[in-house]
């Protein structure tokens, strides 16, 4: 098959480097989400190992379309002296160098994240083997831990109690501070000419005014009883 020329030619090899790309960042997002896995496997999956060969197959296939294009670029006087072309496979040969730098950012962070999850497993068996070999020493670490839980609950305890003593003695400074209140406003009375005559008048009434409520709710209740 000839190999494309003039600005159709152009035009098909740059659509097909750009449709190569989006297939790029596509496979880039699915590669990513092996790292984030809960329960990463030890080596890598068959799906991951097929998605990194893809990803390896689209770029060298998106270089041979840039390679394609800077020939065609020299070949062609027509398309030589367009600058936005020229800039157009500049751009596409930057994406392509960002696009190899990150697929090795993600294999570096999956292969590290693989590497933190084989050492945190390392050390959970190796806590089990150790424990399984020697019990008396896990009864220790279980009494320790039951020691530190009930240290725990203590001190739970005792901030508890510390807040409910700060509240009493909030209440008895409160309550010292009303009675200062009471006294003052006593000793201020005790000093108006006829005050307290007009105090003990008005209880006076208050008193009288509750006998006679007391009484009539007395008859009120005599007659509903009488008559029912």
């Amino acid at each position: 098959m000839a190999a494309p020329t003039g600005n159709q030619g152009w035009a098909q090899l740059r659509q097909q480097a750009r449709s190569l790309e989006s297939q790029t960042e596509t496979l880039f997002h699915t590669y990513s989400q092996f790292s984030t896995v809960p329960n990463i496997p030890a080596k890598p999956t068959k799906e991951e190992r097929e998605t990194e060969a893809k990803l390896e197959e689209i770029l060298n296939k998106r270089e041979n379309v840039v390679n394609q294009l800077a020939r065609l670029l020299d070949s062609e006087a027509s398309l030589t002296s367009s600058a936005l072309k020229q800039n157009n496979l500049s751009l596409l040969r930057e994406k392509l160098a960002e696009h190899r730098r990150d697929l090795g950012r993600l294999r570096s962070g999956l292969q590290e994240a693989r590497n933190r999850a084989n050492l945190l497993s390392n050390v959970r068996d190796d806590i089990q083997t150790y424990r399984a070999n020697n019990p008396e020493a896990a009864e220790a670490e279980y009494m320790l831990d039951e020691r530190n839980r009930i240290d725990n609950s203590h001190n739970m305890v005792d901030s508890v109690l510390s807040q409910a003593y700060a509240t009493n003695e909030s209440f008895i400074v409160q309550r010292e501070t009303l009675a200062s209140i009471n006294r003052r406003i006593t000793m201020a009375a005790s000093q108006v000419p006829g005050l307290n005559t007009l105090i003990g008048k008005i209880t006076a009434r208050k008193r009288r005014d509750s006998f006679i409520m007391g009484g009539f709710i007395a008859f009120c209740f005599m007659v509903f009883w009488f008559f029912l």
